[in-house]
């Protein structure tokens, strides 16, 4: 008669102990688990964003030593008193801002009737296709886009040549060839998140209006316009805060215009004085967060 040895358990390392402990502990704990995976982008966005944005608010209240060129230090209020009183700033700030709403008037106007189309009128195939070619333009290098408008605004450019039969004219490089371009380069961010509204619009609605004898214009005022206000918001933001921060479109078709944006990289750059370019990048910053102050109620941060 024979007797079965006993079954050796084979050795586990305290490495595997210690993993086969917290796996199991995590399985137990949802909690724990979603703050074990919120970790690491929690301290990636508390580093590189809050950290940074904190140290940009203490630099400007630095200044530089006209006579060695290094930054001092001590707390000043200089440079925010340049930035809120000086003319240039006040001027250079009220031209970003116009061209930052204007930009984002155009890109509503622009990504309305697109999204709605793709989103009520086309068919699935469609839609598949339309979303495609509204994120294709993103596929590609932001500077090709920008030096591709330049080529086509120029007195040579495609545009002037189109334009020459009837008498037009180019606009040439300036602010309105920045308005141009920068609609052009925002125009996907807000046509996404309107087309992303109106897929949520039951179209039950669209047709319990018109069996009701709704027309196409009041359904779209009192009925849609409604629902994806919310979506239109979020799309501005982007067009908004993108546009109020950017500096390298108006330095490609541009000409002699200035925004914000270039007046804090030549203080970076050529002036060397990181300050007074801090303090003039809190103007956006503090636009920006007033914005989204004003439509958080929307529910347009929801949509983003």
């Amino acid at each position: 008669m024979t007797t079965n040895a006993p079954t050796r358990q084979p050795l586990r390392s305290p490495r595997d102990t210690v993993a086969r402990k917290g796996s199991a502990f995590l399985a137990t704990h949802p909690r724990a688990r979603l703050a074990f995976l919120l970790t690491a982008p929690l301290f990636w966005l508390v580093v590189v964003y809050i950290v940074a944005l904190a140290l940009l608010l203490v630099t400007a209240f630095w200044s530089v030593d006209s006579f060695t060129g290094e930054i001092t230090t001590e707390f000043t209020l200089d440079n925010i008193i340049e930035v809120v009183t000086g003319s240039l700033y006040q001027v250079v700030t009220l031209r970003t801002l116009g061209v930052a709403l204007l930009v984002t008037v155009i890109d509503v106007l622009l990504a309305l009737p697109i999204a709605f189309f793709m989103a009520k009128v086309a068919s699935p195939r469609m839609q598949r296709v339309l979303v495609i070619m509204v994120l294709t333009p993103l596929w590609a290098s932001y500077l090709v886009k920008a030096y591709a408008w330049r080529s086509v605004l120029s007195q040579d450019g495609i545009l002037e040549w189109l334009l020459a039969p009837f008498g037009g004219h180019t606009p040439g490089y300036g602010l309105p060839a920045t308005i141009i371009t920068l609609s052009y380069l925002w125009l996907p961010y807000v046509i996404l998140p309107i087309y992303a509204g109106l897929e949520r619009v039951p179209d039950s609605l669209l047709e319990a209006s018109g069996d009701l004898g709704g027309k196409t214009w009041p359904t779209l005022r009192l009925i849609v316009l409604p629902l994806i206000f919310p979506a239109i918001i979020a799309g501005t933001i982007f067009s908004f805060a993108l546009s109020l921060g950017d500096y390298i479109t108006v330095n490609i078709v541009g000409g002699a215009s200035q925004m914000l944006g270039n007046l804090v990289y030549t203080n970076v750059g050529a002036a060397n004085n990181l300050p007074l370019a801090s303090a003039i990048a809190l103007i956006p910053i503090v636009i920006i967060f007033g914005y989204l102050f004003l439509v958080r109620r929307t529910g347009a941060l929801d949509n983003l």
